[in-house]
């Protein structure tokens, strides 16, 4: 079992064998699921902004104000 300190700010350092299991790297973003007293950490796969946004402008079929109206409450 590896451990890690909590700092007074409430940050920990995850340990080299961590990072190097869930393929972090610094300025990554991780996650956390906490069920049943049970924390789950993963690596977030990063956003790409400019990928989304030109995806995005080629998905009209759906984008009409009667579509929006019949799925409002979905």
């Amino acid at each position: 079992m590896l451990a890690s300190r909590i700092s007074s700010k409430g940050q920990v350092t995850l340990p080299k064998e961590v990072r190097k299991a869930i393929g972090a790297n610094a300025g990554d973003v991780v996650a956390y699921e906490v069920k049943g007293g049970v924390v789950t950490l993963r690596r977030v796969d990063p956003f790409d902004l400019e990928f989304h946004a030109a995806l995005s402008n080629t998905l009209t079929e759906w984008a009409s104000p009667e579509d929006a109206e019949a799925y409002r409450d979905l």
